[in-house]
């Protein structure tokens, strides 16, 4: 039986009336996904002063993770800037570096930042911590130089949006529990956090077509996970079964109301609210999985995007 759910935001449902959904992935519908074009990052840079430099870094087994660090040109070079540490989404199945690459812009505009996105490896072909571990890598990279890139140590943020958010979420784990880079703050973007998917409102949008559906959601987490048990997921790929989650970087997290991963992200905020930690919360009702990614031109979508700078504005100036 299909439960019932939170209606969608007016002016997102009929937007999302011309958009082809489905609600199951295959192997052979990724494949096709990952011929699709990917985000027309020249348009993007090109209505904006911006150096581009293009690295890469080794991954704890060596294979080059590529990293692309884009920084406002004309800067002062003596100052150092807050860096935003972006990390995509693609459900641990798609996406590369480009992707969401809009949403850190917003932030170099508005505060100068540096932004130094990650083209970490994809499942199936990677699984396991190989992920968090290529995003982990590339955080040491940038805190190890952060004079060459003039960036300030203290203010480096990690964000990431869907996988990226849970990538993120991941990567704040590691660093707290290797002691390493100190993180200023992490926003976590309707992040993917559990792999369990038995949530209400997992089980809300299952069984019809979506966005990001339930059964989307268990086939990135079998891709990532493949034949492990509950008891051997590691909480750096799947943070919502982290049992600590004392001691984080202040957090941001925002969610729709009307989307698979909203549960296990509100109970995240709780919990580190239990733990004595700081975090935002913010749930956009009406909102489905991305919706200000897919539609920034929406009034709900600019009123996420701008509640996001804000607290940036706060917690990073």
């Amino acid at each position: 039986m299909t439960l019932a759910r939170p209606a969608l935001d007016p002016e997102l449902r009929e937007l999302l009336a011309d958009m082809p959904l489905m609600s199951q992935l295959t192997p052979e519908v990724l494949a096709q996904l990952r011929q699709l074009p990917s985000t027309p990052v020249e348009s993007l840079l090109q209505q904006r002063q911006v150096d581009r430099r293009e690295i890469t870094v080794p991954a704890k087994d060596g294979t080059p993770i590529p990293l692309t660090v884009l920084s406002p040109a004309h800067t002062d070079p003596s100052a150092a800037a807050l860096c935003i540490y972006w990390i995509h989404g693609g459900g641990m199945i798609m996406g590369d570096r480009y992707s969401q690459i809009d949403i850190p812009l917003e932030w170099l505009d508005r505060f100068g930042a540096v932004v130094v996105s990650v083209d970490y490896r994809l499942a199936p072909e990677a699984t396991g911590t190989a992920l968090v571990d290529d995003c982990y890598q590339g955080l040491l990279w940038v805190a190890e130089h952060a004079a060459d890139l003039h960036i300030d140590p203290a203010r480096i943020v990690v964000a990431g949006a869907s996988a990226g958010g849970g990538l993120a979420a991941g990567v704040g784990l590691l660093a707290r529990d290797l002691d390493g880079p100190p993180i200023a703050a992490q926003m976590l973007i309707c992040p993917m956090l559990d792999h369990r998917n038995a949530s209400t409102s997992s089980r809300q949008y299952a069984g019809t077509p979506g966005v990001w559906t339930s059964e989307m959601n268990a086939f990135g987490w079998r891709s990532l996970l493949g034949d492990l048990t509950d008891a051997e997921v590691s909480p750096y790929m799947s943070p919502a079964v982290a049992q600590d989650l004392s001691n984080l970087p202040t957090t941001y997290i925002d969610t729709g109301s009307a989307e698979v991963f909203r549960d296990e992200d509100t109970d995240y905020a709780t919990r580190i609210w239990a733990a004595g930690g700081q975090a935002e919360l913010h749930v956009w009702a009406g909102g489905f999985h991305g919706f200000d990614a897919l539609y920034p031109q929406a009034h709900i979508s600019a009123t996420a995007r701008r509640t996001r700078t804000d607290w940036l504005a706060r917690v990073a100036s």
